[in-house]
């Protein structure tokens, strides 16, 4: 038996769009001879739809279009991801996964382990479905799953989220193959925690998994591919791209395929932020992008990207000299931007920030320069770079990485202004790990960037260190307390110096109010700024263990 998995890249609510693409899949499975094509989870809506799902025409839409392609669709069998109305529970609908072939349907079934972590908030829309269900075709027993089914195998999750597992239903009634669509979303690691799970379900129940995914930027949250079948013995008969759409054809009765590698995780990292810059700009109708360039490691990160993800001919990069920008940093700027052959062009800011100056004399009343001197300079770039957005249409890539945006080192309506924050989840270790695999082959970023000392140049002689610990203690510091969620005692347990970390921590909880008012980011790590972190900016709580009490 040929079959196909679609790895498509979906528009949400696009569904004219996102119909014509699979039935260019469907034909082209067809021309390959393929008996089943597998979609991933709400193929025809584009996942995740939000609150878009409590829109009766949307649902009405999303239907109608699942009907065309169910009438349309001759000489194949499908399996795609749909949205089910439920008219017997408060939640109103069902995420659903429809098997058919030519006009008529064999198996409707539901989504039974709804996630609310993360990203997700499937529990806000929909209903879990109340049995786990398989289908009898071609003379094979296929269970159908969707996504989270298969995520709860008490030997792979000790602490399980789900009393039922779906999987020991249909391992009873001695399925031939397991289906999974999925909309699984990319950080670093998750397609190598994907296989290791894929292979232990192979292997523990002994049938193929075929799992099938979305690949995409929608908003904050990149979809990877990697579909593949893992065979019981743990072996890859087939897999899929990374980042990119693909149509993955295999012969299910081969008993054996091969073990794969997964590339570097700088090579992963890359392309998954080039791949959410490119959809988020494409989906939302950017053609052309802007730059500001500090001659600094993360604008020239953000600059290839933007470059990789648009073309070099679709980005324009801005240098911004104040008073304290070094020569070199000019010099680098230009460099970068020769080297990537983008448009480049310099606006001095001295003279604006010299006018702010001299207007806020009365206000700030002699006192000491500080921090406020300093930010009128960012914002005076992000006005600058707003300016330029709005005249011709370009979108602003803000500059600030992850780092810097734990501990509010940036500057509201300066740094932070911008379309997309295309580094906002990548620490700043990562950024320097990020632009020395770009250079392995040849020089793109311009050496002294990734040596020499970062510095915002907003004062003489400034460099980050006088703010902030060096980078290669504040990140795993804040990889602990943001990602892994430990306590600051927890965190000095682990040999940090106790001031330090009380100091950090203090800073991330006193940034929120920042985070919430600065651009949509790209999430690649497993806890990123945003819609998947939830905290509230008025609070005051400290992570200090409170005394016990005596008597209640």
């Amino acid at each position: 038996m040929k079959i196909a998995l679609a790895q498509t890249n979906p528009i949400v609510g696009a569904f004219d769009y996102n119909l014509e693409k699979a039935g260019r899949f469907i034909e082209e499975a067809k021309q390959k001879q393929c008996k089943l094509i597998i979609f991933p989870e709400l193929t025809l809506i584009g996942y995740p739809p939000k609150d878009l799902l409590e829109r009766e025409d949307f649902i009405d839409n999303s239907l109608i279009t699942l009907e065309r392609l169910i009438q349309r669709t001759k000489g194949i069998a499908v399996i795609c991801g749909y949205v089910e109305r439920n008219i017997n529970h408060a939640k109103p609908l069902f995420n659903g996964a429809i098997f058919f072939e030519d006009g008529e349907i064999f198996l409707k079934t539901y989504k039974i382990l709804l996630p609310s972590y993360d990203v997700f908030d499937e529990t806000r829309y929909f209903a879990p479905g109340q049995k786990a269900r398989f289908v009898k075709w071609n003379n094979k027993k296929i269970g159908v799953t969707i996504c989270e089914d298969i995520w709860n195998d008490k030997d792979l999750f000790p602490r399980q989220q789900y009393e039922f597992d779906p999987l020991i239903q249909l391992a009873q009634e001695n399925i031939d193959i397991l289906v999974n669509i999925s909309a699984s979303p990319y950080y670093v690691g998750k397609p190598s925690f994907r296989l290791k799970i894929f292979s232990h379900l192979a292997n523990k129940y002994q049938f193929p998994v075929v799992y099938a995914n979305q690949v995409g930027g929608n908003d904050d949250i990149v979809f990877d591919g990697n579909s593949k079948i893992v065979l019981p013995d743990g072996s890859i008969l087939a897999k899929g791209n990374s980042f990119a759409e693909d149509l993955v054809v295999a012969e299910m009765e081969k008993e054996s395929g091969e073990k794969i590698s997964l590339p570097e995780e700088e090579a992963e990292v890359l392309k998954a932020i080039v791949l959410g810059t490119r959809d988020y700009a494409q989906k939302t109708g950017f053609k052309k992008a802007i730059v500001g360039l500090s001659g600094g490691i993360d604008s020239s990160l953000v600059a290839y990207i933007g470059v990789q993800a648009l073309g070099r001919e679709n980005v324009l990069g801005i240098a911004m000299p104040s008073p304290y920008t070094s020569k070199e940093s000019l010099e680098d700027a230009e460099a970068l931007a020769k080297n990537l052959g983008i448009q480049y062009q310099v606006i001095p800011i001295t003279e604006v920030f010299q006018v702010y100056l001299k207007v806020l004399k009365p206000a700030f009343n002699e006192l000491p320069w500080s921090a406020a001197e300093e930010n009128i300079q960012a914002r005076i770039r992000g006005n600058i770079l707003m300016a330029l957005s709005n005249k011709f249409g370009y979108l602003v890539l803000s500059t600030g990485n992850k780092s810097e945006m734990a501990v509010g080192y940036c500057t509201l309506y300066g740094d932070l202004t911008g379309g997309l924050a295309v580094i906002s989840d990548v620490p700043k270790t990562m950024v320097y790990r990020l632009g020395r695999y770009i250079n392995r082959e040849a020089v793109v970023i311009p050496e002294r960037v990734l040596t020499k000392p970062p510095s915002a140049e907003l004062r003489t002689n400034q460099r980050d260190e006088d703010d902030l610990p060096p980078y290669h203690i504040l990140d795993p510091i804040l990889k602990e307390y943001i990602e892994n969620q430990r306590s600051v005692n927890e965190i000095v347990a682990m040999g940090f110096p106790r001031e330090i970390v009380k100091e950090i921590v203090r800073k991330v909880d006193r940034s929120e109010y920042k985070r919430k008012q600065a651009p949509l980011g790209i999430k690649i790590t497993t806890k990123a700024f945003g819609y998947g972190r939830r905290y509230p900016i008025a609070q005051r709580y400290t992570d200090c263990l409170l005394k016990p009490t005596l008597e209640f």
